[in-house]
């Protein structure tokens, strides 16, 4: 398997399982000054076009998740011009939620620790979200005078809500492990020495399922975020007839009368 080439993360697959592991302690994996970017958005479109992977977890190497963007370049760059800034959040940070969005697999956070600002929405764009009891999460930009720059305000209000967003937003106030899985944000709360455990045992119960569904099953998803119920309805048709087509619903079909698990091929 031809892996992408990356600076400040590893990426390790086994089982169908990617696991990319920020590798940026010495800066709380801030994704701002770092290649962080460039490797998630990197493994994202790897992902998409491997045929051999199911399922994508990220986690942060250290004592945290991501620290989002980096204080001290933050100030470095303070006399920089509105186009200039524009121009970094547009070829910067912002490849992220664009990546995310377009990732045709599901892709899982396993939150260590602190998620902060656009560490925070990092973890919001993934589909499935699970936490240490160490893991703390902060939509803290105001905090700074600034907006979340990364989408964060698209992704956070439709994980929790609008109210719960705006008040998250407006205080900029950090939130613990448990209170995040009260909110919808995590999916559990984990001891730390059983994150990534946990973490695999949930992926390698979405990699037993047919694979091409899953990737369709997670396009239906994304879609109905925007799509009326109508136009809805008739990619659920379309993709429907494919999925009845495939070697895979005959293999799932044949594995429930045979009281067998099923053994899947993406065919």
């Amino acid at each position: 398997m031809n892996l992408p080439q990356l600076r400040d993360s590893v990426l390790d697959v086994d089982n169908r399982i990617a696991l990319l592991t920020f590798q940026r302690d010495d800066v709380r994996n801030t994704l701002t000054g770092t290649e962080l970017i460039s490797d998630i958005v990197n493994t994202l479109d790897w992902a998409n076009r491997s045929e051999d992977v199911a399922i994508l977890i990220l986690t942060g190497g250290g004592s945290a998740f991501s620290a989002g963007g980096n204080l001290k370049l933050m100030r470095e760059r303070s006399s920089a011009s509105v186009l200039e800034v524009h121009k970094n959040y547009r070829r910067g940070i912002q490849r992220i939620p664009l990546a995310m969005q377009d990732a045709e697999i599901p892709v899982m956070a396993a939150v260590n620790g602190p998620a902060i600002g656009a560490g925070f929405n990092l973890a919001c764009m993934c589909d499935l979200r699970i936490g240490s009891a160490n893991a703390q999460f902060g939509e803290t930009f105001i905090n700074l005078g600034i907006i979340p720059g990364d989408g964060g305000a698209w992704f956070l209000q439709r994980l929790v809500g609008y109210q719960r967003a705006a008040e998250l937003t407006f205080t900029g106030r950090t939130i613990k492990a448990q209170e995040a899985r009260e909110l919808g944000i995590l999916l559990e709360v984990t001891e730390p020495e059983r994150l990534l455990t946990r973490a695999k045992e949930i992926a390698q119960t979405l990699g037993a399922k047919p694979p091409q569904t899953l990737r369709y099953a997670k396009r239906l998803l994304k879609l109905a975020q925007s799509q009326a119920l109508s136009e809805h309805l008739d990619m659920c048709s379309a993709l429907q007839a494919i999925c009845h087509k495939t070697e895979d619903h005959a293999e799932a079909l044949a594995a429930f009368f045979e009281k067998r698990p099923g053994k899947f091929t993406g065919r």
